[in-house]
């Protein structure tokens, strides 16, 4: 068994136990090609979901219940001798070799703090609807156009995590893209095209479903770092990032829809 180099942790409230599986089944996939430490966060009444992931090997700490990005803090917490961290929904996917992937990336370049992929969105059933491929695009829009790295395809070193003090507590929804924008300052991104996860697209998605409050919540993340002289011009671009990003989610919606009644009428 490989050594432990990559913690991935695993915020889950323990409601969605097929895709859970799924999900894990993921996870045991990486294993193949990379050590890792798997750390999953729930409920303490989350006794089903605790069962399947004690099942798969993970280790199950309680959810502080103060929100996403404590969640994910408190697996952080139980790094032990990781020099990698990497996110996964509970109800995304990794890509095979996904994991071995972003590593080998980062292992050859050790000025680079994070390394990210491609992304499939899929609907419940698992079929792509589309894929993500920024590349190093996304790092030109980061500071103020959309957030094009996908959170559960990337790979980020733990100790340059660890500098920035983990994930703002106080955001809901933007703190991948917080870290992101606050990492900058330790070292470069790498990027491959190859699709290393992928997102699952449903309306109970917690970002689909709060996407208003998404994007308000990006654009006061993108503001705050800023230069100050910026920052009064902000909404001549988010505004029509808003609307753009609200078209490709419609977009998006609409295809999920169609593969599905066409399941259905099949």
């Amino acid at each position: 068994m490989q050594q432990p180099d990559v913690l991935v942790i695993l915020p889950t409230l323990g409601d969605r136990l097929d895709m859970l599986r799924q999900t894990l089944e993921t996870v045991v996939e990486q294993r193949k090609t990379v050590g890792l430490t798997l750390v999953c966060v729930m409920p303490a009444g989350a006794q089903a979901a605790r069962a399947i992931a004690l099942e798969y090997g993970a280790i199950v700490v309680d959810d502080p219940k103060t929100g996403i990005s404590d969640a994910i803090n408190s697996g952080l917490a139980r790094r032990t001798g990781e020099s990698y961290y990497a996110w996964i929904g509970d109800d995304d996917l990794f890509r095979p070799g996904g994991l071995a992937l972003l590593k080998g990336m980062l292992d050859m370049n050790t000025s680079c703090v994070l390394a990210y992929g491609g992304c499939d969105y899929v609907d419940p059933d698992g079929r792509v609807l589309a894929t993500s491929r920024a590349g190093k695009l996304a790092v030109f829009l980061l500071p103020w156009g959309p957030d094009l790295i996908p959170h559960p395809g990337t790979m980020i070193r733990l100790d340059d995590l660890e500098k920035i003090g983990g994930f703002d507590g106080t955001l809901k929804y933007a703190m991948d893209l917080d870290a992101f924008l606050k990492l900058r300052a330790y070292g470069s991104f790498m990027s491959t095209k190859q699709p290393v996860s992928a997102f699952r697209w449903h309306p109970d998605s917690l970002t689909v479903a709060g996407r208003l409050n998404s994007s308000r919540e990006a654009e006061s993340v993108k503001r705050r770092h800023l230069p100050a002289a910026l920052k009064p011009l902000s909404p001549l671009w988010h505004f029509p990032i808003r609307w753009a990003s609200s078209v490709a989610a419609r977009q998006l919606t609409a295809k999920a829809r169609a593969l599905a009644l066409a399941g259905s009428a099949a």
